[in-house]
């Protein structure tokens, strides 16, 4: 695409969780196909702020696809339009010059709304604090190669590790489903020797806190697979259910 376009955001705007929100239509000028989303929206802000008015609060951090923070609901899907990406590394040439841009936050209970597009996902750090981490002594660092990690297992757990947390998931679902990351975190230590101790107290912990917070139950419906930024997670989603549900009856 050349040349630089002229769009139409419709961005939600909410004091905070309690008080009622609102779609609120901006013209943005001049944006570069090259951008990155947040750099645009970083244009909007300026805009705002040079007309007198508040800036649209959103959260970031990375701007890398790493931290999972720049969680926006764009045009109808978790991340925007293209697959296997954060909103930080969607770029603006991924739309058209004239387009109209809906942009919302998290949808989901459990994860309420701050301000306008910045949600608490705290929600996840309880869960992890529950059991996400391994207790036992494990010993001096070992030489990687002695370490007796078949590689079908270090594969799984590596793909597993790959979850960022960034809550798509769960505002994908219909049913607000925190299971695509609670497995990803429960599997990524329950596959290594390390993590076998603990796994099943582990998963017992997590899952009763995930239903404590408030989230939904998985019905398979499959979304969260589609939305995950990180695609490598979707090959072995259905592993890392098994993962899961395996070591919970464990107990």
């Amino acid at each position: 695409m050349s040349g630089n376009m002229n769009l139409t955001l419709k961005v939600w705007r909410q004091k905070n969780a309690e008080q009622k929100g609102e779609l609120v239509t901006y013209p943005v000028a001049n944006i570069s196909p090259d951008m990155s989303f947040l750099e645009m929206f970083d244009v909007l802000n300026e805009q705002l702020i040079t007309e007198g008015k508040e800036p649209v609060a959103f959260d970031h951090d990375c701007r890398e696809g790493i931290c999972g923070m720049c969680s926006m609901h764009i045009n109808g899907r978790a991340h925007g339009p293209n697959n296997g990406v954060t909103t930080c590394q969607l770029h603006m040439r991924s739309f058209n010059d004239g387009d109209t841009i809906v942009v919302e936050p998290w949808r989901a209970a459990a994860f309420p709304v701050v301000k306008d597009l910045v949600v608490d996902r705290s929600s996840f750090d309880r869960i992890i604090a529950k059991g996400g981490y391994i207790s036992v002594n494990t010993g001096n660092a070992q030489d990687a190669n002695n370490l007796p990690v078949p590689k079908v297992d270090a594969d799984k757990a590596f793909e597993a590790a790959a979850c960022i947390g960034c809550g798509a998931c769960v505002a994908t679902c219909k049913n607000a489903s925190a299971m695509l990351f609670v497995s990803a975190k429960v599997s990524q230590l329950a596959l290594l020797p390390q993590g076998k101790v603990e796994a099943t107290e582990r998963v017992q912990n997590m899952v009763r806190q995930m239903d404590l917070e408030g989230f939904g139950n998985c019905t398979n419906t499959g979304a969260c697979e589609v939305e995950c930024p990180k695609g490598k997670i979707i090959l072995f989603s259905e592993n890392f259910f098994s993962e899961m549900r395996r070591n919970f009856f464990l107990k």
